[in-house]
């Protein structure tokens, strides 16, 4: 299904928000190799490093640096720059950051999707939308059943609450704007994307395990586990992107049929601990020891989060290519060949790769 992807974003206009960030960079990456012409909005790479700087992200697409937050701000450039597809990332996207900043967290994430949706009432042409949110707005009930798209919404931490809110928001907007049977007036074709724990080459952000890993063992330190024994969907990071990609495709195409929400994950048999995560990272580095520090005052995270992608599987053709393994592998493959090769080159050859 992905061959089909160039021919279709040739020449289309793609709103990005958060453009700036891991998967942003990743997304963008492929949507200016796919020939699309892009304008993004997010804040400012935070460091020099950072993978949009690395890929010279300014040089792949229209790049307005702003909040999420301005909600005068975004609505101007979205209107202007009349989109054909808008894909919606920008968040703030740590579990543990969120206990910190629970307010700014609840309200990037909530009413920045919120932003995003009023800007889309002003704009009066054609638009295929798709808001990214996380595997993580279940009510997790740490059960061993995958969740499926109609499964209840919650959240404990302020990421997960932040991000049920955002759907909340959605459903909202979509009963009262964009619902589809009034298609035909507004023209908005609405689809919800929820992915799993995205792991690939270029992330350095702050309390996620593959950047801990990463650091740790290019400076010789004990990696240090928080939750060894928790499961999670690991996921290389172009297969959410990939079908998100098909997403647009296919609603673009059809609103009636692929409106609504879509899980994103690996296959069930494929989830694997924190521990097995960390081991097989080592495994491929080629050396490292690793730690489970004792916290009683350890914030909480959940243990055991698993994805039913029966629906993508089935309605989209969209299935996980590379196991987790794999992506383990490609992930810290492409760390050390960073230190040799650029980050854009890298970017590439995954995708190639991927695409195949």
């Amino acid at each position: 299904m992905l061959q089909q992807l160039p021919e279709f974003y040739r020449g289309k206009k793609v709103f990005l928000t958060g453009h700036t960030g891991f998967k942003g960079s990743w997304l963008l990456y492929w949507l200016n190799k796919m020939q699309a012409e892009i304008k993004g909005y997010a804040l400012a790479p935070e460091n020099a490093f950072d993978l949009y700087n690395q890929i010279q992200g300014d040089s792949l697409c229209t790049s307005v640096i702003a909040d999420i937050n301005n909600s005068v701000k975004l609505e101007e450039e979205i209107v202007s720059f009349q989109p054909d597809i808008i894909f919606h990332l920008a968040a703030q996207p740590l579990v543990r950051l969120s206990y910190e900043i629970p307010e700014e967290t609840f309200a990037t994430n909530a009413m920045g999707t919120a932003h995003v949706l009023k800007a889309l009432r002003s704009l009066s042409k054609p638009c295929t939308v798709i808001l990214i949110t996380t595997d993580k707005v279940y009510e997790n009930k740490e059960w061993v059943y995958p969740y499926r798209e109609t499964d209840r919404l919650g959240g404990l931490d302020p990421y997960s609450a932040s991000k049920a809110c955002a759907e909340l928001v959605i459903h909202s907007y979509y009963n009262s704007f964009f619902h589809i049977n009034r298609y035909k007036d507004h023209q908005k074709a609405i689809a919800v994307a929820r992915a799993g724990n995205v792991i690939g080459g270029g992330d350095w952000a702050k309390d996620r395990i593959i950047p801990d890993i990463v650091r740790a063992l290019e400076n010789d330190n004990i990696i240090s586990v928080r939750n060894p024994k928790a499961v999670r969907p690991w996921q290389h990071v172009l297969e959410p992107l990939g079908g998100y990609l098909l997403l647009a495709q296919k609603l673009s195409d059809d609103v009636y049929k692929y409106s609504g929400a879509w899980n994103f994950g690996p296959l069930a048999e494929d989830n694997l601990t924190v521990e097995d995560l960390v081991k097989k990272a080592i495994q491929v580095w080629g050396k490292g020891n690793y730690h489970t520090p004792s916290d009683n005052k350890a914030l909480h995270e959940a243990g055991l989060l698993k994805l039913d992608i029966s629906k993508a599987a089935s309605e989209l053709q969209w299935k996980p290519k590379w196991d987790a393994a794999k992506a383990i592998t490609r992930t810290l493959e492409w760390y050390k060949s960073s230190k040799t090769a650029k980050a854009s080159e890298l970017i590439d050859k995954d995708i190639i790769a991927y695409s195949i």
